[in-house]
Parts: structure tokens; sequence; C-alpha cells
């Protein structure tokens, strides 16, 4: 048996009977995808994502999968709003691409850029940051780069942009460690350079993930709600870190962000527009009426599987193999 502080007790069997494994197309590369393979399964409360990266360890995904049963057949928050405010994200694409990537989010009023990709040069970085600033002049600016800079590359670079009249609503995650985002928040406080720093990784790929705030290493932690443990365990964390919260996805499906919203609606303050907009990232979603932002939102809901959908992008069978298996070494790291 599965156990969940607060939640109902699935078996394995129980999992496996609604589970369906689908692999959606992209609309652009994006964190070295073509395709995003998800697992989904059905409790009480509606359907549910299970879809850490393929790379990820079992024991990692076995706090994925808690988060999933918790969605599916756990107690729900209290609701605090019902819509969400969210950013659109602009994958490493060249300048050239910049409006058509972003069109199939709508209007927005804040953009999230990634930065620092792999293969790429800061030079790049800043040609799709001039091309955000130029076509989408209103809009404020984000960026992302995944712990890809040194504390000195960061600190040029950010100084470089304000130089420049481009100055970051906040940087997340520009280093990889959090000694390193210190030391940067620091230099920036020097310098008087208005960027504040977000971290995501070192909340969410460490073990204690209230280091960071005790640090005084960023300014907004950035919760995703699945690598987390659930919606429960990331509201205790944002109450006891102190800091200003931007809920996150994880490159999920529709259904995956419909428990993102949760937490976001459940936050007792929200001051950020949250990376929830995500699904106009995909080609394809596993419901007619995917949680696509509208007018800078997307609305606070459980999503409703289209059967034909999971026929359309089901994955091939060695494939569903493969997650099925996973999901029993790891089911098993719950009980």
């Amino acid at each position: 048996m599965i156990a969940s502080n607060n939640t109902q007790t699935p078996s394995l069997a129980d999992l496996v009977a609604s589970a369906r494994v689908v692999s959606l197309p992209m609309r652009t590369r994006f964190r070295g995808l073509n395709d995003r393979e998800v697992l989904l399964f059905e409790g009480p409360n509606g359907w549910a994502e299970w879809s850490p990266f393929v790379e990820y360890e079992d024991d990692e995904a076995a706090v994925w999968l808690a988060s999933a049963i918790e969605f599916a057949y756990g107690d729900l928050p209290e609701l605090h709003r019902h819509r969400i405010p969210v950013n659109a994200t602009l994958p490493a694409v060249a300048a050239d691409s910049v409006v058509k990537t972003l069109a199939p989010f709508g209007d927005f009023r804040t953009v999230k850029i990634k930065v620092a990709e792999k293969g790429q040069t800061p030079g790049l970085d800043v040609d799709r940051i001039v091309a955000v600033r130029n076509n989408f002049p209103e809009a404020k600016i984000r960026l992302d780069a995944n712990g890809g800079w040194s504390v000195d590359l960061a600190f040029s670079f950010i100084k470089a942009l304000h130089g420049n009249g481009i100055t970051p609503q906040y940087v997340e995650q520009p280093c990889a460690t959090i000694s390193e985002l210190a030391q940067l928040r620091a230099k920036l406080a020097e310098a008087n350079l208005p960027v504040k720093i977000a971290a995501d990784e070192s909340i969410r790929r460490v073990g204690d993930p209230l280091e960071v705030a005790r640090a005084g290493a960023a300014d907004i932690i950035v919760l995703k709600a699945a690598p987390l443990g659930g919606i429960e365990r990331a509201l205790m964390i944002a109450e006891e870190s102190g800091l200003p919260v931007v809920v996150s996805s994880a490159l999920d499906s529709s259904v995956g962000l419909s428990m993102g919203a949760h937490l976001a609606a459940a936050l007792p303050r929200l001051e950020f527009d949250c990376g929830l907009g995500t699904a106009a990232l995909l080609a394809g979603d596993v419901t007619r009426e995917p949680l696509k932002p509208e007018n800078g939102f997307i609305d606070v809901r459980r999503v409703q599987v289209d059967p034909m959908k999971l026929d359309v992008f089901k994955a091939e069978d060695h494939r569903e193999d493969w997650w099925l298996a996973r999901l029993e070494r790891v089911a098993a790291k719950l009980s």
C-alpha cells in the first residue's frame, strides 16, 4: 500500500488500473526535449500526473509520486483565488524566432527568458533578451539560468543589461549552489543593482528546502508542487520561508498544471505572475480544454482528460513498459 498524510492509500494495482502513458509533442525544443512523456492516473478527486524527468533517480521520483497521489486521493486546501496570473516562457531560441515562439501565449505582462543554455553564448542570450524588449516593450522580463552561471558571470551579465536599460524583475537560479546565490545577492546589493534573486533548484533539489532562506541567498522562492511532495508540503515551505513565492511548472500537461494552479490558489499571498502558462509550449495535450493562458491568466480547475487524446498521444509500447516498471519500483518506496 502507498501511504501519505491525510490521503487515502491506493495500492499499486489501483494506480496501474487507470494509468496511461502519453508522449506530448513540444512546439519548440525545451529543456533538451522535443516530446514530454507523462504518466496519468485517476483517483477519487480526478486525474493526476506523475512525470519526473526520465533521468531522475527513483528516490527523487518517489517525491513526485507522493505529490500525484495527494492530488488524486488527498484533501485539497482552501483556495483564495480562482484565476492565476501567469508569465510567458521563452525557450533558448534565436532572436528572430522570439515573436513566433511567444505567439501561443497570447497577451502577457511578464516573460521568463531561458539563458545560459548549454552550447549557447552570452551574446545569443543578449540578442534574445533585446528581441523581447524591442517587440514587447511593456513586458516585465525575468531570466532563468538553471544554475548555469558563475557568480562573476552572473554579476557581469546583470550589470551589463542594467547599463543598457534592461533591468530584469528577477533572475531565477543564476548559480548552482546556495553559497553562490548568497555571494551574488550580496554583490548586487553592494553595487545598488535592483535585481532580485529567485531560487528554484536550490529549493526543490536539496535536502532542506528552507536552507536558501536561512542563508539569505534569495529574495523569492520558486515552488513546484510535484518535486516538493505535493501542495500541502509546498504550502508549509512557503509559510516557513517567509519569502514571496512564484509557483511554476515542470513542463507539465494540463493535468499537472492544474495541481500547480491549486497550489497558487491556496497561497494566502501571491505577489508575482506564476510560471504556469507552459501548456502554450505543447503542440498536443491530454484534454480538449487545456490550461492555456488567456489574457495572462489560467483558471483554477480540475482537467477533464479526453480518452481520444490519450489514444492520439499514447506512448510507444516500450516506453509505456518503462514507465509502468518505474511506477512499480517507485511505489514500493512509499509503502
